[in-house]
């Protein structure tokens, strides 16, 4: 059992984060927010998978705007992603978005700052201070001669303070690298010197494979350390795959439950039925499937239900044939031809 850090509560729209809340899943739009239609398909998709909390990027007036229009069509909480122009900010408090993500230190000085903070004080909103490698400021950057994990931490400090002056403690906090280790030691210091709830994630993780296995690694570490409260991976895909992905790291470190879940082995020269295309027919049976079981996909008659004791439920393949287990217990021995329908069967007893 993890033991999470304890935090303070941030409330988005109802989903909150922080304390003993459930890790939240975020993801991002890759469309043009001015595009309504299209924004407001992809968070459907989004919404669709899994997704808790999706993020917009705000870079113009007219995407500002656009946000009135989008929230409307959507009940999932929307951030509105900000950089330098603060005007951008109050623009997307004014269209109804409940959380910013801005850099304090870059929205354009302490006045326009405290104006923000107004806003977001005025209408309930948090804000995520979001620091990361390409935003360092100079003189941080400068003394520790580049980007590091003490700079991303003490970068972080500087912009919380910046809203703790003006009576503003609704924060959350990122301190992202594309850098793995940077990040997991980033955000253990940063764990070590604030209680506000932690977003984390790899930035810039790569392409689908490569991004997944960095974010694995990293978001897994951290939570396995009990540090994190809301999750964003970031993939050069679709956003849909963020979600999937973070999803399975929830669900492989037992912080969350999202349905089935299935076990399969690697297959080896034991191996004498076509284990990949039944995983596949299972998968695609199971997705829809709203129950919190544990299902087994063994190519091996000999080892299988042994090596997938824990599971619910499963099958194990043989020479022609195979056998159902339940808690590593065999109950039939069934044709090859016949295996899948005869474990759906099973199932959907269950």
């Amino acid at each position: 059992m993890i033991e999470r850090r304890l935090t303070r509560v941030i409330d988005v729209a109802g989903v909150k984060i922080g304390g003993n809340n459930p890790i939240s899943i975020q993801s991002m739009t890759k469309t043009n927010t001015c595009d309504v239609a299209s924004t407001c398909e992809q968070i459907r998709q989004l919404e669709e998978n899994g997704c808790e909390i999706v993020r917009l990027a705000v870079p113009d007036i007219e995407s500002a705007v656009a946000l009135k229009e989008i929230r409307k069509n959507t009940r999932l909480p929307l951030v509105a992603d900000i950089h330098f122009d603060y005007r951008l900010a109050l623009e997307s408090i004014n269209n109804g978005i409940d959380k910013l993500r801005i850099n304090p230190g870059n929205i354009g000085g302490p006045e326009r700052l405290k104006k923000v903070v107004a806003a977001a004080k005025a209408h309930g909103i948090p804000i995520r201070v979001g620091v990361n490698s390409g935003s360092l400021q100079k003189d941080i950057y400068d003394k520790n001669k580049g980007v590091t994990a003490e700079g991303l931490v003490e970068s972080a400090l500087r912009n919380i303070k910046a809203l703790e002056e003006l009576d503003f403690f609704n924060i959350c906090v990122s301190v992202k690298s594309s850098n793995v280790p940077m990040s997991v030691d980033a955000y253990s210091l940063l764990s070590q010197k604030v209680d506000y709830p932690l977003h984390i994630g790899m930035t810039e993780a790569g392409t689908r494979l490569p991004g997944t296995i960095k974010s694995s690694i990293g978001i897994g570490g951290l939570l396995l350390q009990g540090v994190g409260d809301t999750v964003r991976v970031s993939l050069s895909s679709d956003p849909v795959d963020e979600v999937i992905c973070a999803k399975e790291i929830l669900k492989a470190l037992r912080l969350r439950k999202f349905g089935i879940e299935i076990t399969s082995c690697p297959t080896c020269g034991r191996t004498r039925i076509d284990l990949l295309s039944i995983v596949e027919e299972v998968e695609k049976h199971c997705a829809q499937l709203d129950k919190n079981i544990h299902i087994a996909v063994m190519g091996c008659a000999v080892n299988g239900p042994g090596e997938a004791r824990e599971a619910d439920i499963g099958i194990a393949g043989g020479d022609g044939y195979g056998v159902i287990f339940k808690k590593g217990k065999i109950i039939e021995r069934v044709q090859e031809d016949k295996l899948v329908n005869a474990l759906i069967n099973e199932i959907n007893r269950m």
